[in-house]
């Protein structure tokens, strides 16, 4: 009989004990999601234009699309852009300029998003992205992946004029990240290593391994740490601290990340995986790291950007059929025509 109570006061005390655990509260929900018309084509970067409702999102064929997030609704498609992969928005300029996947550089105004010019800079493939670089005031342009070597292309933010260029010995080079004070930090993907450059001439300083396949960096000037994001078989987010040259901390994401955003309103780093999810850290700007959510989305959401205004995310998506292949060659994948959408999460 006593072994009957004990047992009912025992399961009475652990149910007590879990109901007085706190609930957590859901992170973000989906506000909206607007289809747009689209052909049968990938896409890649989505930025905001800073400080606007603008978001700017490479659709490859079909061209860099203007979306308006206050009205949740495309506003125009930059002339000539057939090609977009990675757009750089310059107000202080008021020019945009995009990097193509035939190797051409296209720049608009950023006001009238009337096209400027669009210039080969390359012949060999195709070009990623570009960054701005507070400390030099220049930009720069990289390549996409290569057999054997990364190069960069250096031009006046002002008139687009090509100033210099630069090979790396990498096959894939991705956006670098600058401290503002004369030094640009290179995630070399498939080498699983950062670089720390001289802003001015490009050379290398130091070099740290990471441990996985580092694709997104970022820099934090209150923490004075790197950021940095995985994809392949590790997927992860960890802090490098550059004074020390070593990694301080990682957690384990969701597959296939090609997105990263800092809310640092909210304390967050949030990236955009293309299995299909969303993963929440909490982030307090040291060198702690703490996984707090996962988010379902749909699979291929892979690109996404944060309105810094209201800390609502854009994540980007199609439809598709997947078409196997024979002899172990990659799979066929056909997007369906006018099944692009933009889903907005807003944070709760």
């Amino acid at each position: 009989m006593k072994l009957v109570r004990l047992a009912a006061f025992a399961g009475l005390f652990f149910a007590a004990t879990a109901e007085a655990q706190p609930v957590p509260s859901p992170l973000y929900r989906m506000e909206t999601s607007v289809s747009l018309l689209s052909t049968d084509t990938d896409w890649d970067y989505v930025k905001f234009q800073p400080g606007s409702a603008r978001l700017f999102m490479a659709r490859i064929k079909d061209g860099l699309t203007v979306f308006d997030a206050d009205t949740n609704r495309s506003l125009a498609t930059i002339a000539n852009s057939s090609g977009a992969n990675g757009p750089l928005l310059l107000p202080d300029h008021n020019r945009g300029y995009v990097a193509m996947d035939d190797g051409s550089l296209l720049s608009f105004e950023l006001d009238s998003l009337k096209l400027i010019n669009r210039v080969v800079l390359t012949k060999d493939g195709g070009l990623n992205s570009g960054i701005l670089d507070r400390a030099t005031g220049r930009i720069h342009f990289i390549t996409s992946s290569r057999p054997v070597e990364s190069t960069w292309f250096t031009l006046n933010p002002a008139t687009g004029k090509l100033l210099s260029q630069i090979r790396f010995p990498f096959r894939k080079m991705d956006d670098p990240a600058g401290d503002d004070t004369g030094h640009l930090f290179a995630p070399v993907r498939y080498d699983q290593m950062v670089l720390q450059l001289d802003a001015r001439t490009l050379r290398e300083q130091a070099r740290w391994k990471v441990g996985c396949n580092v694709s997104k960096l970022r820099y934090d000037n209150r923490s004075q740490r790197l950021v940095g994001a995985c994809g392949g078989d590790q997927p992860s987010v960890f802090i490098l601290d550059p004074k020390i040259g070593k990694v301080t901390a990682r957690v384990t994401i969701g597959k296939g990340i090609d997105a990263m955003i800092i809310d640092r309103t909210r304390e967050r780093i949030v990236t955009s995986n293309g299995e299909g999810s969303m993963t929440i850290i909490r982030y307090d700007g040291g060198d702690g790291l703490d996984v707090i959510g996962t988010i379902p989305t749909r699979v291929g959401a892979r690109m996404m950007d944060i309105d810094q205004r209201t800390g609502k995310l854009y994540l980007v998506s199609a439809d598709s059929t997947i078409f196997p292949t024979k002899d172990g060659a990659e799979a066929v994948t056909r997007y369906h025509d006018d099944s692009f959408r933009v889903e907005v999460y807003t944070p709760l």
